[in-house]
């Protein structure tokens, strides 16, 4: 019997992802074992941003968004940063991927501002969330209960969503998203 290793797709744009939503989570998985793809927009450097101000290191993606879809991985992880999660929501392949991987009932983790990929798609309505704390209306008006927490799992209807608020809680969030996989 052959074990593979769970797969999870990182989408992020191509600037303004927060350096440790997104280099500091796919660290914590890979070291879990779990194969992580970086997708944006362009295979073009992903610029982060610390704390929405400072350049971070650039990061190279594996792919584009175009490209993928669910059926290839069991996790999607949308990290943060204000840039980067305001563009995300309104980025069609981002919609398209994430409406995917609920349909195929895979989990979904989203941090800081990248819940607001899950309010555009209305995966976020009935279901309980938490995010960086300047979204939490959005989220309350697209139909979440919203929740001030470090991690916050709901495995309501078919697939499981993880989130949590800033990159203080990517211990808690990928910890999540191991168990998720596990």
């Amino acid at each position: 019997m052959t074990h593979t290793s769970p797969t999870a797709l990182v989408i992020s744009t191509n600037y303004g992802t927060e350096t440790e939503e997104l280099v500091g989570t796919v660290s914590r998985l890979t070291d879990a074992g779990i194969s992580v793809t970086v997708s944006a927009p362009e295979q073009a450097p992903i610029r982060t941003l610390v704390l929405d101000a400072q350049p971070g290191p650039e990061v190279t993606p594996d792919t584009e968004l175009a490209a993928e879809s669910a059926a290839s991985y069991d996790a999607l992880v949308i990290p943060g940063g204000t840039l980067n999660a305001d563009a995300l929501r309104v980025n069609s392949d981002a919609q398209r991927i994430a409406r995917e991987f609920a349909e195929s009932g895979k989990v979904i983790a989203a941090i800081c501002h990248g819940p607001w990929l899950l309010a555009e798609t209305a995966l976020s309505s009935g279901r309980t969330l938490t995010s960086y704390s300047s979204i939490r209306t959005d989220l309350t008006n697209a139909g979440a209960r919203w929740v001030d927490s470090e991690v916050v799992v709901d495995t309501a209807d078919d697939y499981t969503v993880i989130t949590s608020r800033t990159p203080d809680d990517i211990p808690a969030f990928a910890g999540a998203i191991v168990t998720a996989l596990s």
